[in-house]
């Protein structure tokens, strides 16, 4: 799996993962977006658009990642999950945990401030 930062936006990072999440690219995973969070990021989506693998590792990967992110004050938001990949996570309850997008578009629209008249 290869991950690279698709776009940065001030504070917003969008991070492509290409093919599968696995206890090789675990680590990877990790270790890129730790980085850009020390470097000022704190909202992240991860677009899985060509992620066609997760694995039990991929999925403690990204439970982990989540936390992190949370006790740095940074959020993880999901995006362009299908296929097997999207099953995996919804049978693992994984769509409770993590804010899960049908495309990046959308995730980004969360990350938008509620307007005090909304």
């Amino acid at each position: 799996m290869e991950t690279f930062a698709q776009e940065i936006d001030g504070d917003l990072l969008i991070l492509s993962a290409d093919g599968g999440i696995n206890r090789g690219t675990a680590t990877q995973l990790v270790e890129s977006v730790g980085k850009l969070v020390e470097a000022g990021v704190r909202r992240i989506i991860i677009d899985f658009s060509k992620v066609d693998l997760i694995t039990s590792t991929g999925i403690s990967t990204l439970l982990l990642l989540s936390r992190s992110m949370r006790n740095r004050g940074a959020e993880v938001k999901l995006a362009s999950i299908g296929g097997m990949v999207s099953q995996v996570l919804q049978l693992m309850r994984l769509d409770k945990v993590f804010e899960m997008y049908p495309d990046v578009p959308q995730a980004r629209l969360a990350f938008r401030p509620v307007s005090p008249g909304a």
